[in-house]
């Protein structure tokens, strides 16, 4: 009978359980459903300010010299003598000489001219001295008027004119002697030469190319559009300022030199008008005029200073939906979509005149599906599981000092 008692204490245990089990699970609460919210996409933006701001016209060339001169032997002879400097790449100052053609039969031409000119000045005091002996024999007679060839008047004209060609001839002969050395006619770089030393060269033959070393054009392409937005100096008579820009040595450079004038015509291949930028001293021989000298034959980028305007806004190209419109960030954190008018684009920013406001927050970052309304957040702003612990800590601090008043009012 024990052991039939004893068996029925197990099956009881576990039936008591189960009904605590059941009685505590009714007892106690039912876990919160908590909703889990999205955070807002976070976006990068700008903010926009009105400015004044001056339009830059991009354009690209290639530098090369104001003045390109062929020098030609003016005189024939064997070239006798070269300057130390004469090779390609030298450089000469104005005046200086660069080669020398024989001048011994020059000598003498003009040691000949000189002896006819002193032969012709002592004919014509000559002819003068007959003259005076002429007139005075003329001057004993009283009836009739003395004639011309009694005065010797046409033979002292002959005189005159034989003294005059002696004169000439000796100028002539002294230019000759002076067109034997071939100098630079400006400070120059020497291209190329077609003549050396001992050649003989003959009067109108090519010598050598000379590069005016003082000034570099730029031939810069401009198209209609680009001609709206700057001052012409044939229109304005003004001289724009132009920054170029390449890389030497691997290094960007830059120069600055002025728009001078425009070619007046458009091109009819490219329908383009050139304009030309000087820059002085390119190769700094005056002194550090650049960073580093301006080469013929660089090829150049180059932005030209353009007309001023106020009042303007810039936004990144980018930033701009298809329909010319930017999405902007209100104050309660939700997109606004408005539509802008863009006067000019120049590199990757464009030149917004009407449709924002000072202080907009331009959205930066391409989104999907963006809708007017649509909440988003800021680099800064909280996440709302943070927003939610700040809030229940600041309304469990609430209650804390609540209940520490109730507790001083007590006591």
């Amino acid at each position: 009978m024990k052991l039939k008692k004893r068996a029925f204490i197990p099956p009881l245990i576990i039936v008591v359980a189960i009904l605590l089990a059941v009685l505590a699970s009714m007892a106690a609460k039912p876990p919160q459903m908590k909703q889990q919210k999205k955070p807002a996409v976070m976006v990068e933006v700008k903010e926009v300010q009105t400015q004044e701001m001056t339009f830059l016209v991009d354009s690209q060339g290639t530098a090369a010299p104001k003045f390109s001169t062929t020098l030609v032997a003016e005189v024939s002879g064997q070239i006798v003598d070269v300057a130390d400097k004469y090779n390609a790449g030298g450089f000469f100052d104005k005046g200086e000489m660069l080669l020398q053609i024989d001048p011994s039969d020059y000598e003498v031409a003009v040691q000949q001219a000189r002896a006819q000119l002193l032969q012709a000045q002592a004919t014509l005091e000559e002819e003068k001295a007959r003259a005076r002996v002429a007139e005075e024999e003329w001057s004993q007679f009283t009836d009739g008027e003395a004639p011309a060839l009694g005065l010797r008047k046409p033979q002292l004209a002959s005189a005159f004119a034989a003294l005059e060609s002696a004169e000439a001839n000796l100028a002539m002969a002294e230019r000759n002697l002076e067109r034997t050395t071939i100098r630079a006619p400006y400070a120059a770089v020497l291209r190329n030469k077609q003549a050396d030393l001992g050649q003989f060269v003959g009067a109108g033959s090519q010598i050598t190319t000379l590069f005016g070393t003082d000034v570099a054009e730029v031939r810069l392409p401009l198209s209609d559009l680009d001609v709206t937005y700057l001052n012409l100096p044939d229109e304005t008579n003004t001289q724009p300022k132009v920054l170029l820009e390449s890389q030497v040595s691997g290094v960007d450079t830059q120069w600055l030199g002025k728009l001078v004038r425009t070619e007046g015509v458009l091109d009819e291949a490219s329908r383009v008008i050139y304009g030309v930028v000087q820059v002085s001293d390119p190769y700094n021989l005056n002194g550090q005029s650049h960073p580093e000298p301006l080469r013929f034959g660089r090829f150049v980028q180059a932005q030209i200073e353009g007309q001023q305007v106020s009042g303007v806004m810039e936004v990144p190209t980018y930033a701009i939906n298809p329909d010319g419109s930017v999405w902007t960030v209100a104050e309660d954190r939700r997109l606004k979509k408005k539509a802008i008018e863009v006067i000019r684009t120049q590199a990757n920013t464009s030149i917004v005149s009407d449709g924002l406001e000072a202080g907009d927050l331009v959205v930066l970052t391409q989104l999907k599906n963006a809708l007017n309304g649509m909440e988003v957040r800021l680099e800064g702003d909280p996440l709302p599981e943070q927003m939610e612990t700040a809030a229940k800590a600041d309304s469990d601090d609430e209650q804390e000092q609540v209940a520490a008043n109730d507790n001083g009012e007590s006591e």
